[in-house]
């Protein structure tokens, strides 16, 4: 394992394409593709908003086991997870020592993708509405360094238009896993195994224990993916070097590529491997994904008129079902027969492009 100084970037409060601009945009390709992560400098003002959603994340998994299992959905695949739920399958044999409040758009029931029976559409189920403030205002905060962010990445991508990629996230279906992991011992040896994440941007923090690591890029066009096929990438470099540990860092944010983006460039960005180890004490972290619309296909961009797309509303159900294929949302999905109105949104988006 190595431990390097991750490059550290303040981004502009407004993006505008100004030569400024187009060289941030450049610098962070060349982090990303170097590194597989880069940080983005925070404010105080988002510290206190990141400090409060760490706080009530606390409480909450402090609560009796009994308590917090109350608080899932069957709509979608919002609220609480205990240590090891996920499939077997997709922590590679083996159990991932980690709980999990997963926070999804929040829909409304009366709303009517709801009443259209859209998969993974629904309420959150917060247990409380401190809770509630508290992650809808890291959420919405995070939301908005992903929007500047990816106008960057267009820029430093040499794409015609700053909003190339954030006309895909309008209305995007974001999500975030609060997350915490036991103190290390006997039993918990592992936290979350490696694996790369489906979706397009992740913005991620962690408090001051730590416990991530990465696996940079590496020479001779290593190409994870936790999608292509039906396959998954968990597990599959888990005990193969290099991996970078990402010391916990005042006042940022870390960020890296999912799988939509590597889809999406072409692989000029790759997914990045990742995994969470216990520490000597237990540790808390947020991992935010900043999606593209639901009802969205994307396209590579060398090949916008290409015959290869990826629709994102049946690619994340598909990621959700398979990491939880007994979750009561998934056995809803599938004795309701909700995959039938992805194939109907997939015809209409491809309709549209």
């Amino acid at each position: 394992m190595t431990e390097t100084e991750l490059r550290t970037f303040r981004l502009p409060e407004r993006v505008t394409g100004a030569e400024g601009d187009l060289r941030l945009g450049r610098e962070l390709i060349r982090a990303w593709r170097a590194d597989g992560i880069l940080q983005v400098a925070t404010n105080p003002a988002h510290d206190l908003v990141t400090a409060e959603a760490y706080a009530a994340s606390r409480r909450f998994f402090a609560r009796p086991a009994a308590d917090k299992a109350k608080y899932v959905s069957d709509l979608t695949y919002s609220g609480y997870i205990a240590s090891g739920a996920e499939d077997a399958e997709d922590t590679a044999g083996q159990a991932d020592h980690v709980e999990i409040f997963t926070v999804c758009k929040d829909v409304p029931e009366h709303d009517a993708r709801v009443q259209g029976r859209w998969p993974c559409h629904g309420p959150v189920p917060w247990p409380g509405e401190d809770y509630m403030r508290a992650m809808r205002a890291f959420t919405a905060l995070l939301g908005e360094i992903g929007e500047t962010l990816l106008e960057l990445t267009a820029l430093g991508l040499g794409l015609p238009r700053k909003d190339a990629l954030t006309r895909l996230t309008g209305d995007g279906w974001h999500h975030m896993r609060a997350l915490r992991f036991p103190a290390r011992s006997e039993q918990a040896t592992r936290g979350i195994g490696a694996h790369t994440d489906y979706g397009l941007l992740v913005i991620a923090a962690q408090d001051e224990v730590g416990g991530l690591y990465i696996r940079p890029p590496v020479e001779g066009g290593q190409r994870e993916h936790n999608w292509l096929d039906g396959e998954s990438s968990v597990g599959r470099c888990e005990a193969e070097e290099p991996w970078t540990y990402v010391p916990p860092v005042p006042g940022v944010l870390t960020v890296f590529p999912g799988d939509i983006l590597q889809f999406l460039t072409g692989g000029v960005l790759l997914s990045t491997p990742h995994k969470v180890r216990p520490a000597e004490r237990e540790s808390y972290a947020m991992a935010y994904s900043h999606e593209p619309n639901f009802e969205s296909c994307v396209r590579p961009i060398g090949n916008p008129g290409g015959d290869e797309y990826l629709h994102c509303g049946t690619h994340l159900t598909n990621m959700f079902m398979r990491c939880y294929p007994d979750r009561v949302t998934t056995r809803r999905i599938l004795d309701e027969d909700r995959l039938a109105v992805l194939s109907q949104l997939r015809g209409h988006a491809l309709a549209r492009t």
